[in-house]
């Protein structure tokens, strides 16, 4: 019986990309036997923002009439901006971001390179400071891309498994170091082949809660005694090599194209004091594809997968739910909910605009998470962590494609979660 749910269960995500490869193809096919038509969906002079909502309540007239926009401004630029947000694992959170950015070649040919440096805190005293860049060579035949952080946070810490439930969590802090940095050189039109760094530090980890009864007995303590870690600071180090293909018409906010990158990354005991060797792969597949020829009714699909092969990773860098670098995986629990040896996601996510100016749009979406625990004899597709929600989206910046996103999931034992932001979830 177990072995026929897994087969069923493999043969879903194999549908899921099957659906997105056929959708992919068709549009292809498509293009090939006729003359594209033209997007119906409104361009941006006739869409309309935030920024244009408020100007029309102030009453101030377009800062630069469409009829009148300058000439772009191809050379480097610098902003700052205030951000905000909210999830289950952080509470409310406010903080602020600068942005630089540049043309490294021809804007016809060469996509824009950015860096932004972000701080913020939340109301469950968590506080970041976050570094990305993603820099792009003329002609896109390089790229260099980092995402670095530096936080001081907190997570609960289950056991690994899909059948932890929430009353195992035991609040936990400690002070979260990352550097993840890669270079990429194109081999052919959107395919990249690179090699990276990583680093991972988990330093002053101690209960939430001083005294905690709980702490002694709780899933962190116990993973790190049996394999031993030690308990108060734990580090991972190495190098990746990986393949990445992007065929995305807009980063951001994506309405078609593929997105996929596959590595190997092992970590290096003793590196940089690395507390341990072990071999790990990992794959990230995200589709995107138009429902109707507008492209106002969209299906975007999600494959995460993590895999711990080969020896034993520090607790917290055990693949869990909410972890990956999007950091938007599992909508409906909290970071951190589910861990084990070997990650399997995937999420499906429909997406429809609602007004003819492109200001409101909705979503509906469903994910679910599947999980190995070589200690408990565990193995992917013998369990399902899965939720679902719907959300609201307001444009935030027709420029960019940017939304300001409102969700709200629920998930299995009642779990439940309300999320505020800016960008999609994937």
């Amino acid at each position: 019986m177990a072995s026929r749910v897994r087969i069923a269960a493999a043969a879903l995500w194999l549908a899921a990309l099957g659906l997105g490869v056929a959708a992919e193809t068709a549009r292809a096919q498509g293009a090939d036997a006729a003359p594209r038509e033209p997007a119906r969906q409104a361009p941006p002079d006739t869409q309309a923002d935030v920024f244009d909502v408020l100007r029309r309540l102030f009453k101030d007239p377009p800062a630069n009439p469409p009829d009148q926009e300058p000439p772009e401004d191809r050379s480097f630029q610098a902003s700052i901006m205030p951000g905000f947000g909210y999830n289950p694992s952080a509470g409310f959170v406010i903080g602020a971001s600068g942005n630089l950015s540049n043309y490294f070649g021809d804007p016809a040919t060469t996509r824009i390179s950015s860096a932004v440096v972000g701080m913020s805190y939340s109301s469950k005293q968590q506080a970041s400071l976050t570094m990305k860049f993603g820099a792009s060579g003329r002609d896109n035949r390089w790229r260099v891309d980092g995402d670095n952080r530096f936080q001081w946070t907190s997570q609960d810490s289950y056991g690994l498994g899909t059948g932890t439930s929430p009353a195992d969590g035991v609040y936990t802090r400690f002070t979260f170091v990352r550097i993840t940095d890669g270079v990429w050189y194109e081999l052919a039109k959107n395919l990249y082949a690179g090699a990276g760094f990583h680093y991972s530090l988990h330093a002053d980890v101690r209960p939430g809660t001083e005294g905690d009864p709980a702490w002694e007995d709780s899933a962190y303590v116990e993973y790190s005694q049996q394999n031993g870690f030690d308990l108060e600071s734990q580090s991972s180090a190495g190098f990746s090599l990986g393949l990445m293909l992007d065929t995305r018409d807009n980063p951001t906010n994506a309405s078609r194209g593929w997105f996929a990158t596959v590595g190997y990354r092992p970590s290096i005991k003793d590196l940089l004091g690395a507390d341990a060797a072990y071999q790990e792969t990992f794959l990230d597949v995200r589709s995107f594809f138009s429902l109707t020829r507008d492209r106002r009714q969209r299906l975007a699909a999600w494959v995460h997968g993590d895999f711990v092969w080969s020896g034993t990773a520090p607790y917290f860098d055990v693949p869990a739910l909410g972890t990956s670098i999007l950091g938007r995986s599992g909508r409906g629990y909290t970071e951190g909910r589910f861990r084990g040896d070997q990650l399997l996601y995937g999420e499906l996510e429909y997406r429809a605009t609602l007004t003819r100016n492109g200001l409101l749009g909705m979503v509906a979406f469903v994910n679910t998470t599947t999980l190995a625990n070589r200690e408990a004899g565990e193995r992917l597709f013998d369990g399902f962590a899965t939720a679902g929600g719907v959300g609201l989206r307001v444009l935030f910046s027709k420029r960019t494609s940017t939304n300001m996103c409102i969700d709200y999931a629920w998930g299995r034992q009642g779990a439940r979660g309300f999320y505020l932001g800016l960008q999609e979830a994937f």
